[in-house]
């Protein structure tokens, strides 16, 4: 029992890990967002986690498990990670800290909306619900009869579905392929979308001397959330885990307030309820089968 304890409490440690590197992501975009568009922010990022993930490679000895095999599906989830993660980038210089997060933590949604049509799992009047609740939760925030929808909002409605689709192949990718390799060809690919995309119309900005620490920020910051989440699935379930990643939310309208001056509206409260509260719905009843 009180080791059990002892592994839960470590679990949530590194998800406090998760949480404050997600939170400084969003501060370093928000600050990286008058220089840099979302797509030379993208650029940067793929171009330094090259080097992070091969140095990462050669110090663990994980080199040889990058294999060429089901690059058609690395590159479905790259599109779908790289669509997402740009709206992210612009949605957070257009919308409040709080707003971002609550419409990205309809990712879940989405997956459990979409996974029917990638794993042929049954769609419950259970889960089903469940979905509209979380749903829900978006027209209250978003309030479109009250012309409230903006195209900050609706990028960040947008990148919940992408960063879904990422979770999904990211799913099938994990039976065959490492983490190394998933990493390698993440980054691999971005660079490139985001090359051709930042270029497009003949200028890339190159961050200024001043900016280098936000981008690093932001560079280190995704690599190190992710391993935090990882670590604390291997001491707690996700039953455990998950739920506590909506820290986040809470945590990133304090950093609103206090560095932006950004309200919390009740609107925004209300319909993070609503969309979080699903979230853990959904955690326990897959639990439960």
């Amino acid at each position: 029992m009180f080791l059990s304890f002892d592994t839960s409490t470590k679990a949530a440690f590194w998800m406090l890990g998760a949480v404050l590197s997600f939170s400084l992501m969003a501060i370093a975009g928000r600050e990286l967002g008058g220089e840099l568009d979302s797509f030379e922010i993208m650029l940067w990022r793929s171009f330094a986690g090259i080097f992070i993930v091969l140095s990462l490679a050669l110090q663990f000895g994980t080199l040889n498990q990058i294999k060429f095999t089901d690059l058609k599906l690395h590159a479905i989830r790259n599109a779908c990670h790289f669509f997402g993660q740009a709206l992210w980038y612009f949605a957070v210089t257009q919308v409040t800290l709080a707003q971002l997060f609550a419409f990205e933590f309809t990712a879940p949604l989405w997956v459990a909306l979409m996974a029917p049509l990638f794993f042929k799992e049954t769609l419950t009047k259970r889960k089903f619900l469940i979905i509209c609740v979380g749903f829900a939760g978006i027209l209250v925030i978003a309030r479109p009869e009250a012309d409230n929808l903006s195209l900050g909002m609706i990028a960040a409605i947008f990148c919940a579905i992408g960063f879904a689709g990422s979770i999904l192949t990211t799913k099938l990718l994990t039976r065959k392929h490492s983490v190394t390799c998933i990493l390698f060809w993440l980054t691999i690919m971005q660079f490139f979308m985001s090359l051709g995309l930042a270029g497009v119309d003949g200028d890339i900005a190159v961050p200024k001397s001043a900016s280098l620490h936000w981008c690093a920020i932001i560079s280190i910051g995704g690599l190190t959330a992710h391993f935090c989440i990882t670590t604390a699935l291997t001491l707690a379930s996700a039953t455990i885990v998950a739920p506590l990643e909506f820290l986040r939310l809470p945590v990133i309208a304090v950093a609103g307030y206090f560095v932006y001056a950004e309200a919390l509206s009740i609107f925004v409260l209300i319909g993070a309820i609503l969309i979080v509260g699903a979230n853990i719905a959904n955690i326990r009843n897959q639990g439960d089968t």
